[in-house]
């Protein structure tokens, strides 16, 4: 099987070009492929695949074999690989995920493709659709005890389930010990990726990310949306934020007249490889 090994902000996966290759169990092969010390290494494996209704379709896989609806930083690295790997010349594309149509537009530099905007839709509030149990129709700066700690939510769907928590700082965060704890708590029940967030300024925020099924990765694109949301609807940032990750820094718009979210960040290849399915 040939591979591409790509990042967005250092959230790796392994993509597969789904036109060429036929992946008869990408559950497992997630898991082999996942694997840091007996496979290629990644934050879980990405098929890109025909679509009927867009440009092209995205299989994403989380690490443990789980199937994600959607992924902003593999949703960018798979603009930039069918435009580098000569599947489009657009620079305007469509790619169909289970969170729905997403809309890619390629910055191109000496012809490769170097940042990617996406128009991530509209941000989903309605705690049954997140979803998350809770009484009211939506969590915003709802104030939650985990693990015997208080903390104010936000919970908000990008296409997957997103708690979004303040914390008075990232650095030294025991994200090993408490995002399992939000992943598997009861009041989500599809589980949830949590992120932890230090508001800097108006326009600036830290972020660390503990996915389901994946754990800490060090970026999230629907993450980094769910967080701009989250920080301006409880007046805590400006309608544009840098998002700071582990492994690089996303620009998030949210128009509050559309109601959209825009997402810009770089998209980067890594190596070319061929993997022996056994």
């Amino acid at each position: 099987m040939k591979f591409t090994k790509m990042h967005g902000c250092g959230n790796d996966y392994v993509y597969v070009n789904g036109f060429q290759e036929n992946i008869e169990n990408p559950e497992e092969l997630a898991i082999k492929v996942s694997d840091r010390h007996f496979g290629i290494g990644s934050d879980g494996l990405i098929l890109i695949l025909p679509s009927e209704v867009a440009d092209f379709r995205m299989g994403m896989y989380n690490a443990d074999g789980s199937e994600g609806k959607m992924c902003g930083n593999g949703v960018r690295c798979i603009g930039k690989y069918v435009y580098d790997y000569g599947l489009t010349d657009k620079t305007n594309i469509t790619v169909e995920t289970k969170g729905g149509i997403k809309y890619l537009d390629l910055q191109v530099e000496n012809g490769k493709v170097k940042t990617v905007k996406v128009d991530m839709g509209e941000p989903i509030l309605d705690t049954k659709q997140v979803p998350v149990v809770f009484e009211k129709e939506k969590m915003i700066g709802e104030k939650i005890k985990v693990a015997g700690k208080d903390y104010e939510m936000t919970c908000v769907s990008m296409g997957n389930p997103h708690a979004v928590v303040w914390v008075d700082s990232t650095k030294d965060l025991e994200i090993e010990k408490i995002g399992p704890i939000f992943e598997q708590h009861e009041m989500f029940p599809e589980r949830v990726n949590t992120e932890f967030v230090q508001v800097l300024n108006a326009k600036e925020v830290n972020m660390r990310v503990w996915e389901r099924g994946s754990g800490e990765t060090w970026a999230c694109g629907t993450g980094a949306c769910a967080t701009a949301v989250a920080c301006i609807l409880n007046g805590k940032t400006e309608d544009e934020v840098l998002v700071h990750l582990l492994g690089g820094d996303l620009l998030i718009r949210y128009d509050r007249q559309e109601n959209r979210i825009y997402m810009t960040g770089p998209a980067t290849t890594v190596f070319d490889g061929e993997y022996t399915i056994e």
